[in-house]
């Protein structure tokens, strides 16, 4: 049975928000679901940020209209989702994610312990808000009378600069071990605390992570890997040995003691994470493409290289050096393809860039750089590579430019979207609302 909560209604006068802050794309939205009789609320992050005085990076909306209805009010949308249909409205490159309000599953009430039960209930605001991960991310602002609506005491975290889940920690992890990785995620790029329940809940099911199917470990882990606070996400994930569960290989390296006078393989880590946070920051500074997943995932695999392998100090050639990158590969196929459920290529280009880290760094320590290797297809990566790698070790900053941004209607990445092809070798996409092609209604499969 699930009991009525009353909300805590903060006025205009005790909170930050107004709607000028509000995206024009997602005030229109919340403008047309209110002129059609539906309720409209902006929600989560969006609400979360703009009450700390940030800038959100999505405009979220919950709205008590169905996928189906939603998809009438806005010819420019499309239905994604499979355990809960959601629908994206697309402006000019960018998307407003709404969602129909949920029901509190009997999943998370009383239920079985059942890792990701199927729920596709709707229901009420109160219902929806208990669903939420983090009490933080549990806020709903409405425009008619500019409050926010809070039911699991959110605004007080915030004010306490404390992340917590909502309701009771233990379960609300059996339910969905992913929680563990948003809660050291918001920690990390909020300078907040973890409340102590919240953190013991984590320390002591941190290896419930591995339930998980790895593609959406690996999805939840790059939204972290390109947000430019790597390096609190870490410290937290290492604590927690949630880090881990991510990257199982790291479990002997870490522990492994290393040349007297040298760096530990911990601090290695962290200096390497330091750079790709630079990193990071300087593409998102100028609305930039950042350095791909595989690039900076080998990045984060050198400190393991080098206390497995000794990689930096290898002096290995023709068909020796072949033998190693092999031999590397096998381990990463064995240690972190599956685990993280990378592609082949993806694996490939980590290889290419590890296995040739040794001879760039010897080039680069005596300035000099043959004409044969310049020559390679895998010179400039290696080289940026080598260059970041040093970076890392010296502090001396290396220079940086990356490729413009591209226009893209549906937010697709090289990682997360299906590369499925036509029969004329095009990539398959979904049809927006007003498509011709006949695929179903509303998005669903007939």
């Amino acid at each position: 049975m699930i009991h009525s909560i009353e909300p805590r209604i903060i006025s205009t006068d005790d909170h930050p928000i107004r709607h000028h802050m509000i995206d024009k794309d997602a005030m229109l939205v919340l403008r047309v679901l209110r002129d059609n009789g539906y309720a409209g609320y902006l929600v989560g992050g969006g609400v979360r940020d703009l009450y700390l005085g940030k800038s959100p990076k999505d405009f979220d909306i919950s709205t008590d209209a169905r996928p189906g209805q939603v998809r009438k009010l806005f010819r420019n949308s499309r239905t994604i989702g499979r355990r809960f249909r959601l629908v994206q409205v697309f402006f000019n490159g960018k998307e407003i994610e709404v969602s129909t309000l949920r029901s509190l599953s009997e999943y998370d009430i009383d239920g079985p312990e059942t890792v990701l039960a199927p729920n596709n209930t709707y229901g009420s605001l109160g219902e929806d808000a208990q669903r939420r991960d983090l009490t933080i991310n549990g806020l709903f602002y409405e425009i008619e009378n500019n409050t926010i609506i809070d039911y699991v005491g959110g605004i007080t975290d915030l004010d306490k600069s404390m992340v917590q889940f909502v309701g009771e920690p233990e379960r609300r992890i059996t339910r969905d071990p992913v929680r563990m990785l948003r809660a050291i995620r918001h920690a990390g790029r909020l300078g907040f605390q973890i409340s102590p329940e919240s953190w013991q809940a984590i320390c002591g099911n941190h290896d419930k992570l591995c339930l998980c199917p790895p593609s959406r470990i690996r999805d939840e882990f790059f939204k972290d890997l390109h947000s430019g606070s790597l390096w609190q996400w870490l410290q937290l994930a290492l604590d927690t040995e949630l880090f881990f569960d991510i990257f199982g290989l790291y479990k002997k390296a870490l522990s492994k003691k290393e040349a007297e006078g040298e760096l530990s393989y911990r601090e290695q880590l962290l200096a390497v994470v330091k750079v790709i946070d630079r990193c990071s920051v300087l593409a998102k500074e100028s609305n930039k493409r950042g350095l791909a997943n595989d690039f900076l995932l080998a990045l984060i695999l050198v400190p393991w290289a080098n206390a497995k392998f000794d990689l930096v100090n290898q002096r290995l050639k023709g068909a020796a050096a072949f033998r190693f990158s092999k031999t590397l590969r096998e381990e990463l196929d064995k240690e972190l393809g599956v685990q993280l459920n990378l592609r082949r290529s993806i694996r490939q280009e980590m290889v290419t860039l590890l296995s040739n880290l040794p001879q760039f760094l010897r080039h680069l320590e005596n300035h000099s750089w043959p004409k044969w290797l310049k020559k390679k297809s895998y010179y400039k990566p290696c080289l940026l590579f080598c260059e970041l790698y040093s970076e890392s070790l010296t502090g001396n900053k290396t220079t940086l430019s990356f490729a413009p941004l591209k226009e893209n209607n549906y937010k697709e990445t090289s990682d997360t979207v299906s590369r499925s092809k036509g029969r004329n070798g095009r990539r398959k996409r979904y049809n927006p609302a007003f498509s011709a092609t006949k695929k179903g209604i509303f998005g669903f499969k007939k």
